[in-house]
């Protein structure tokens, strides 16, 4: 069991976190300070840097971050009470409700932040908050596809045979998605739509969202799930040949029948043990503030929880997002069913 001193040596930590976790960056701490925090996350630290950088500037709080591709939810669950994670950042709720479910985080009763975020948007026990969100959304080439609207029911028509591309299906992402299908349908017809969208794919899946761009592109399909801020992601990086195969895709904002586009989110919440709780309180909050709103949205190219904050430029681009309102909470109670739907119909063979 790690000690409370809580990053001990980064040679020591790098060894026993890069065999187990594939961890990427991390920043040595002491475990409790009252100048300091300490960041479990799965955002990369390039894109968190600026949202990070603001907050010491507007608090003198040290952000320590520990970065990792997968597997910060078991880390917690290992470290116990000698974790010296005081916030968890994350991506979809698949990950945000293991935590839960692992019991590595706690409570949070906070007025600030019940006013800031949706109900929707958080959990209602008060373990996990939504800072962000992101659509899962129809990528379509520009020159083969027409069309400007379309449902996830109509993922499965087979006008769609051999042309769409996706990764697979047991991706957090598209477990999410499948998910919301069997709440709006019910499983048994949501096994038979994901039987329908299995037999119009291009290509067995693969890859990640980037990929469907990619093969969309180079004419492998017409269209392809996705998130929203991949393509933005690339469209605005560095990586010209990125950019011009996103110059060849639109993004079309799909909706469920009688619902809207299904959105996740990126979370945060309150590790068990913390050692500087109220710094992480602290954190909390400003990621709900104007500021930690703005950059976090913008930084990420995501939509902000906050409805009076700007939208991203690229991705106010794509339209106007008309989010599910079915609670997030909701969906993450039928993942453990979509995920099983997934291999009861081959999806990913």
């Amino acid at each position: 069991m790690p000690s409370k001193a809580p990053f001990r040596s980064a040679c020591r930590v790098k060894v026993c976190l890069g065999a187990a976790l594939g961890v990427l960056t991390l920043t040595l701490a002491s475990a409790a300070s009252a100048q300091e925090l300490n960041l479990y996350t799965y955002r990369e630290p390039g894109l968190i840097k600026p949202l990070i950088d603001e907050f010491t500037k507007e608090t003198g709080i040290k952000v320590n971050t520990l970065f990792a591709a997968s597997g910060l939810e078991e880390r917690l669950r290992a470290e116990g009470a000698s974790s010296p994670a005081d916030v968890l950042l994350t991506v979809d709720i698949g990950r945000l409700q293991q935590a839960k479910d692992y019991g590595v985080t706690q409570a949070v009763k906070s007025e600030a932040l019940e006013k800031a975020i949706p109900a929707a948007y958080r959990d209602p026990e008060g373990h996990w908050f939504g800072v962000s969100l992101r659509g899962r959304v129809v990528y379509a080439s520009k020159d083969r596809v027409k069309q400007d609207a379309i449902t996830y029911e109509d993922l499965a028509d087979p006008k769609w045979k051999g042309k769409i591309c996706i990764r697979s299906g047991q991706h957090l992402y598209n477990v999410s998605l499948f998910a919301a299908a069997i709440a709006h349908m019910g499983e048994a017809k949501a096994e038979e739509w994901l039987k329908g969208l299995k037999a119009n794919l291009a290509k067995k899946p693969s890859g990640g969202d980037r990929d469907v761009v990619k093969d969309i592109a180079a004419g492998v399909c017409d269209i392809g799930l996705g998130n929203t801020y991949y393509v933005a992601l690339m469209l605005n990086g560095k990586d010209a040949d990125q950019r011009k195969q996103a110059e060849a895709v639109k993004v079309i904002l799909p909706t469920f029948q009688g619902g809207g586009t299904h959105v996740n989110i990126s979370g945060v919440t309150l590790a068990k043990h913390a050692p500087n709780r109220e710094n992480a309180l602290k954190f909390m909050a400003f990621l709900t503030s104007d500021t930690g709103q703005r950059i976090h949205a913008h930084v990420n190219h995501e939509y902000p929880i906050n409805p009076k904050i700007s939208v991203d430029e690229t991705i106010a681009s794509f339209g106007d997002l008309k989010p599910d309102t079915l609670p997030i909470a909701e969906i993450a109670k039928l993942r453990k069913t979509a995920s099983e739907l997934v291999d009861k119909v081959g999806f990913d063979r």
